[in-house]
C-alpha cells in the first residue's frame, strides 16, 4: 500500500473499542532498494519528543516523555484518516525518554 505519509502523522490511533492510544507523531522506515519501507509508528508524547528533538526538551523544561512504539503490522491504516491498533495496548513496547534526552523502552 502506497501513500503519503505526511497523512499520517497527527492522527490518533485508537483501540478496536474504540480507547485512544495516542497520535502518530513519527513513522520510522528503512531503505530497501529505491523504496522506503516502514517499520514502525511512535505513538504519543514520546513521539514528539524525539520528532522535535532537542528543541521540545528545551521549551517543556526537560520533562519527562511517554508513549508507544507499534510495529508495522500492529496498526491498520487503510482508513487513513482513523488508523486503528490491530493488537492488544499491552503488546506495544512502551516508549519513555527521561528528563535529559535519553530513550528509555520498556
Amino acid at each position: 500500500m502506497e501513500l503519503p505519509l505526511s497523512r499520517l502523522v497527527g492522527r490518533m490511533v485508537t483501540t478496536a473499542n474504540h480507547r485512544r492510544v495516542g497520535r502518530i507523531e513519527e513513522i520510522r522506515a528503512e531503505r530497501q532498494g529505491v523504496d522506503l519501507i516502514v517499520t514502525a509508528y511512535v505513538l504519543g508524547s514520546a513521539g514528539l519528543a524525539e520528532r522535535l528533538g532537542v528543541g521540545l526538551r528545551l521549551l517543556a523544561g526537560r520533562a519527562r516523555t511517554r508513549g508507544y512504539l507499534a510495529r508495522w503490522d500492529q496498526l491498520d491504516i487503510r482508513d487513513v484518516e482513523r488508523p486503528r491498533l490491530i493488537c492488544p495496548v499491552e503488546q506495544l513496547s512502551e516508549r519513555a525518554e527521561n528528563g535529559d534526552g535519553r530513550e528509555v523502552s520498556r
